[in-house]
């Protein structure tokens, strides 16, 4: 495996001139074609820099959104849809419809021969992305989360649960309406059912995706595809979306989870894959990448930024020799300044007073 450190060095390696063109690019490419060399499967890795770009300005940008199917597109270009998918995921999740458009998508070209692999972190629409394969490779560092849909911070079921609350409180004791209406005002009218209809809507597409891919063989798939999606999608029982489900979790709910450090060939080509990408989000001003192991990429770049390098520091330059201070006039005593000038005087004939 190259660590994270031994990335570094190589994209370091090559001449400054190249690391202001994207020196990163043919390192990062060279292990994603490695990767497909051990599988022989086609391989598209699709990263965000949420880690790296956490801000709200960039939200719009490191979410799953819309303009990421132009990236697949891209990806899939002469790409022999029969070898499968080996699809490595970082994302912290985002748009409902864009997600479910994406997996349709992936599913257009390659059917259930998919094969999610999650080095680091995949939440939220990431989970659900990750849940149209027929199994899920993580290591003992990666997790999946929680697809209860969000409108804003506030959990759909959340926004639900409280007004049931409420409801119950004021059936209850009247009264406590007075309590309840400043809370309760923050809510626009339409947003009860628009929650409602997000979580039906999440759930469905879990439903779907497991029930004709991971579970499609089981005796009874749309059983085990709900239960598995019910765990998900519960607010009460992972108390935040933010929540990260590890894998041992993960595999007692049912999903088929793939342990990455059974192979220790395919462990060492996934984290140097990884750790190129991670220094890709991190060296350019990238805010997403999807990329096949053709090397055919679509990047998003905001802004213009230099590549942070780490290089050696050079020897230093021997410090100059101090410049000699001007030299202190020797005194002379007062006779011998009159004997000097008795003697230039003698010696250049000049006339003199007695």
């Amino acid at each position: 495996m190259a660590t994270f450190g031994q990335v570094l060095s190589e994209i370091q390696d090559v001449d400054l001139r190249r690391q202001r063109e994207g020196v990163s690019d043919p390192v990062r490419r060279r292990y994603i074609q490695a990767l497909h060399d051990l599988t022989g499967r086609n391989v598209i890795v699709y990263y965000s820099a949420f880690l790296q770009r956490p801000g709200a300005e960039n939200y719009n940008n490191i979410i799953i959104n819309d303009e990421d199917k132009h990236g697949f597109m891209a990806a899939f270009a002469g790409l022999d849809f029969a070898k499968g998918l080996d699809l490595v995921l970082h994302s912290p999740g985002g748009d409902v419809a864009a997600t479910e458009s994406i997996v349709d998508y992936l599913r257009s070209k390659f059917q259930t021969d998919i094969r999610s692999i999650v080095p680091q972190i995949s939440m939220s629409g990431g989970t659900i992305i990750a849940l149209a394969a027929r199994e899920i490779v993580m290591g003992l560092h990666s997790n999946l989360g929680p697809i209860d849909p969000q409108f804003g911070h506030s959990p759909a079921i959340a926004i639900l649960k409280e007004f049931e609350r409420a409801r119950a409180d004021i059936i209850a004791d009247p009264k406590l309406a007075l309590l309840w209406q400043p809370i309760l005002q923050r809510y626009e009218p339409t947003l009860l059912s628009r929650a409602d209809h997000a979580i039906r809507w999440t759930q469905d597409i879990g439903r779907k995706l497991l029930g004709e891919g991971m579970f499609k063989d089981d005796a009874d798939p749309a059983a085990k595809a709900s239960a598995v999606v019910d765990f998900l999608t519960s607010h009460d029982l992972h108390r935040a979306h933010g929540r990260h489900l590890h894998r041992a979790e993960l595999r007692d709910r049912g999903l088929v989870i793939v342990d990455l450090e059974d192979d220790d060939q395919l462990q060492e080509a996934v984290l140097s894959v990884h750790h190129a990408c991670m220094l890709t989000m991190g060296n350019y001003n990238a805010v997403k990448l999807i990329e096949n192991h053709n090397g055919i990429a679509h990047m998003k770049v905001i802004g213009t930024v230099a590549m942070p390098i780490q290089l050696p520091s050079p020897p230093a330059a021997p410090a100059p020799a101090p410049a000699p201070s001007p030299a202190t006039p020797t005194r002379i005593p007062f006779m011998q300044r009159l004997k000097l000038a008795w003697q230039l005087l003698t010696m250049r004939n000049l006339p003199t007073v007695k």
